[in-house]
């Protein structure tokens, strides 16, 4: 038994030297490499040419250290050293792979992902400090934005679309902190969000419905739960001949239109000037003629602009918040109104958001992992001073199963919406069956399904 442990030991010792070697070899080849390589000319090679001239270069490095490498070990180290070069490193392999939402990476030796809503560790590692440092200064280089010790946290974008978060020493204390949450490379639509039980066709049919009739929404939900992504497909029945401006702090929306504005906020420059800021962008906005305004996220005093926006013909416009509720995104919208600096009693500023939104749309993660649309709501108006809340659909969770995964079913609450007729004005009679109260199966095969003949027909 003691042999057994001395000879794994010898194992992991040997192992670790071996680790220690390949790093080596593959920082030193690295560094050469960049200062005989033309960056600019670099980047505008196709990447099979450039892949061929990096291995000659490779092979020249190699054969002057005196590093003995096989076949496999060479493949594998021009892989490597072409992801340090004009990549991300060790992530890589893991932004290529499609069922990977989340890279959390902890320092430079803890590498976690998120898998079908379950985290997992890794093996990859990235060598030092520095090393993880040159990805995060790559990443933020792309986008124009820089991160140092005078400016340590970092919102940006991969080319993908996946949205980025850094923050570095002195803020954080276990080395730099990366946080990359994934964007599939097909945007995702209702009829698949339907296909992931995420909602149902009843519930699909009545939200198409309030899109095109210029419904203002307001889209709220924890991290994670897939606020964007509801956003993204909510724009693709956005009539084509309207104007759609956005406004965001880090551009990740992937509106599924044409005629779309990005707009993208900036931050202060190394001397403290020059932001700008959501609210700026927006009131620029409204001199750009949109028909639609849709702001990623509603985070501060650019609350206020959104509100007057919407209530001074730019109906149809959308909003995304942070809530754990439905009422609570409510509540969040009237603290981040008093950040605005007016003195607005509390009943001025819920009918200034009872007036200007129509339907709340709530999203959760529930147990496993799965995200659901857990409630559809109408906001009707104030009675006092409390805001009318009508959910019109909910998803009722009922229990856990075996594998550790929340089970529940969606159910119509048996409100008829005041907002049906402002849709029947619009030319779209909703069945009044469809608000019958009853429970509806996940996939949407169960229960009524909605009629879609009236006097203009979704489609």
């Amino acid at each position: 038994m003691a042999d057994e442990h001395k000879q794994a030991a010898s194992n992991d010792i040997s192992d670790s030297k071996q680790n220690v070697t390949w790093h080596r070899i593959k920082e030193s080849v690295h560094r050469k490499l960049l200062t005989i390589l033309d960056m600019r000319e670099a980047r505008q090679v196709p990447i099979e040419q450039l892949r061929k001239e990096c291995s000659s270069k490779i092979d020249a490095l190699l054969g002057e250290q005196g590093y003995p490498l096989t076949a496999p070990e060479k493949d594998q180290l021009l892989h490597e050293v072409m992801n340090e070069v004009f990549g991300f490193g060790p992530l890589e392999q893991f932004l290529a792979d499609p069922e990977v939402s989340d890279i959390l990476v902890n320092g430079p030796h803890h590498i976690y992902l998120e898998k079908h809503g379950r985290l997992e560790l890794t093996d990859a590692t990235f060598a030092t400090n520095d090393h993880l440092m040159r990805v995060i200064s790559r990443i933020g280089s792309n986008v124009g934005r820089r991160i140092d010790e005078s400016s340590p946290m970092l919102d940006a974008r991969l080319p993908d679309g996946s949205r980025v978060n850094a923050i570095i020493p002195p803020l954080s204390l276990d080395g730099p902190m990366l946080s990359i949450r994934r964007f599939g490379a097909e945007p995702v639509d209702i009829n698949k969000m339907i296909q992931m039980n995420s909602l149902t066709k009843e519930m699909a049919f009545f939200l198409d419905a309030c899109v095109r009739c210029k419904m203002n929404i307001l889209i709220s939900g924890g991290t994670g739960t897939g606020k964007t992504t509801m956003l993204n497909a909510l724009s693709r029945w956005i009539p084509a001949g309207e104007r759609v401006v956005t406004i965001e702090d880090a551009a990740e929306l992937k509106l599924q239109r044409e005629h779309v504005v990005r707009l993208e906020t900036r931050p202060a420059n190394i001397e403290g000037k020059g932001q700008i800021t959501q609210r700026d962008l927006l009131r620029n906005s409204l001199r750009m003629r949109p028909d639609r305004i849709i702001i990623g996220e509603v985070r501060g005093e650019e609350t206020m602009d959104m509100l007057q926006a919407m209530n001074t013909g730019h109906e149809g416009s959308m909003a995304t918040v942070h809530a754990n509720s439905p009422r609570d995104a409510l509540r969040r919208l009237e603290n981040m109104l008093s950040m605005a600096g007016l003195n607005y009693p509390v009943h001025a500023m819920r009918e200034q958001i009872s007036s200007a939104l129509d339907v709340l749309i709530h999203l959760d993660r529930i147990t496993g992992g799965p995200r659901k649309i857990t409630n559809i709501a109408e906001i009707t108006g104030t009675e006092g001073d409390v805001i009318c809340l009508h959910d019109i659909f909910r998803f009722n969770q009922i229990g856990i199963d075996a594998q550790g995964n929340a089970y529940g079913q969606f159910e119509t609450c048996g409100v008829r919406p005041n907002l049906v007729n402002r849709l029947k004005a619009e030319g779209i009679d909703i069945p009044a069956v469809l608000f019958q109260r009853r429970v509806l199966d996940e996939s949407g095969k169960k229960g009524s399904e909605p009629a879609t003949k009236g006097k203009k027909e979704i489609k």
